[in-house]
């Protein structure tokens, strides 16, 4: 409650975006399903891709019914040339006192014809990353929380060294953490998150990329955003 963004000078507001596809959602918590954002997207997002129990927040919010699909674990959908897969993930949800768990979380398979993006949502670690692998791996890319842990709550959410293993287990390509630079909702530093996956990936050999908020990132470049800009921060 509370809680500001970091920057809150973001590159894009969400009226300025072009016409959108899809959106897709992992779960109903207040840093992942912002009702301002949706009452500003909703008029120009052809389709809410979200998990179970979900499609009843948007409703509320004026989203069309028959625009919102909501899919349980293990689900598939085709859209606009996609495959999209509802996998598991270890979270739980709720945007009050009395709804905790009322909903389903999630994270997604994104497949395209070449391409595959794997995005964790939150979660602790858990071997469901490994049968995330094993069904729809390798991935080109993995977008993975990393941030707002304590070995308190690590069941909910992964420590940074989880989060790479976790990449390795999916049997992703190059690595994006997310998560870690937008809320304070733990006792680390800000920029400890991102410390301790670089230090992690490196050891690991794994591809990773640190954009800037904003920040374009080309898959299958030969070079990816890695410099630590959060140190003059």
């Amino acid at each position: 409650a509370g809680t500001k963004r970091y920057n809150t000078n973001l590159p894009i507001q969400p009226e300025d975006f072009p016409a959108l596809d899809a959106i897709i959602i992992s779960h109903d918590h207040y840093d992942h399903l912002d009702y301002s954002s949706i009452r500003r997207l909703k008029n120009k997002t052809e389709r809410f891709i979200v998990p179970l129990g979900v499609r009843r927040r948007l409703i509320q919010l004026g989203v069309p019914s028959e625009q919102i699909t909501e899919h349980n674990w293990w689900d598939e959908l085709s859209f606009k040339g996609l495959t999209f897969a509802c996998t598991p993930a270890r979270h739980f949800s709720g945007r009050g006192l009395l709804d905790r768990n009322s909903t389903l979380w999630c994270s997604w398979v994104i497949a395209g014809q070449e391409t595959k993006v794997f995005f964790s949502g939150d979660s602790g670690y858990g071997p469901h990353f490994k049968e995330i692998g094993s069904k729809y791996g390798p991935f080109d890319l993995t977008l993975m929380e990393c941030g707002q842990y304590d070995e308190r709550w690590s069941n909910i959410h992964m420590m940074p060294e989880e989060t790479v293993q976790a990449h390795l287990d999916v049997k992703g390509g190059l690595l994006i953490p997310i998560h870690w630079a937008a809320f304070t909702l733990a006792y680390h530093a800000w920029n400890e998150p991102v410390e301790r996956i670089t230090k992690a990936a490196h050891a690991l050999n794994v591809n990773i990329a640190t954009p800037k908020i904003g920040e374009k990132v080309v898959l299958h470049s030969e070079t990816y955003p890695s410099q630590p800009w959060w140190r003059s921060n």
